[in-house]
């Protein structure tokens, strides 16, 4: 990406324009992540159903899902707080426009965060996920893709490492990672690693890794 900001945010045009592409170059894995998100929302979406595709961007999600939308007759709202990603949101849908915090949720289906959490405020993300559980229909899941605090000792290097390994890989140029770690000072704030344990205790599956981020599965029993 030209010029990265010094503070990274998602509500200019100078972010949004090049979004598409800088996230395919600083997260390599990101296509494979999608497609593993549709896989599951398959598994778990019923006809009729809802999704709500939770800081949507410029619509990755609902391009991937959306012939199982239109299969089953499914409803699906992509929300997302900026409002420069409006005009670049390719899907079917309207985007909304909305924090995830205060926005009010019907009972749905299937929910994903695709990398929201970390650029949360640290006092909103328990409520936010509690609000989710709540709304999530029997049979229900909701699927989180985010970035971790690994703990471990040396173990947390060899992983913090192969994150930048997969960025140097994908052919982004050095000066342009370190350029994207410092702008994140402050903005995003990754997640301690037993982070969903301590809030839906029994309840999570972990369903990917790639250096320190990770996807996990919360599903509301049958």
């Amino acid at each position: 990406m030209d010029n990265i900001p010094s503070d990274w945010t998602f509500q200019t045009r100078q972010v949004v324009d090049q979004f598409d592409r800088h996230v395919r170059e600083q997260l390599p894995w990101y296509d494979l992540a999608t497609g593993l998100v549709a896989h599951i929302v398959r598994h778990y979406l019923p006809d009729e159903g809802l999704v709500y595709d939770i800081g949507a961007s410029t619509g990755n999600i609902e391009k991937a899902i959306s012939d199982i939308i239109e299969k089953r007759n499914a409803r699906f709202i992509p929300i997302d707080n900026s409002e420069a990603m409006s005009d670049k949101y390719s899907g079917k849908s309207k985007l909304v426009i909305a924090n995830a915090d205060e926005y009010e949720y019907e009972h749905f289906d299937v929910a994903i965060l695709f990398l929201v959490l970390q650029f949360l405020d640290i006092g909103k993300r328990k409520s936010l996920l509690q609000k989710l559980i709540e709304k999530v229909r029997p049979g229900g899941a909701v699927i989180i893709f985010d970035k971790m605090i690994v703990e471990g000792g040396y173990i947390s290097t060899v992983l913090r490492r192969a994150t930048i390994a997969g960025k140097a890989s994908s052919g982004t140029p050095a000066d342009e990672i370190v350029a994207k770690e410092l702008s994140l000072g402050g903005i995003q704030r990754p997640l301690p690693e037993k982070f969903f344990d301590h809030q839906v205790p029994g309840n999570v599956k972990e369903i990917f890794r790639f250096g320190e981020f990770a996807g996990f599965l919360i599903e509301r029993p049958q």
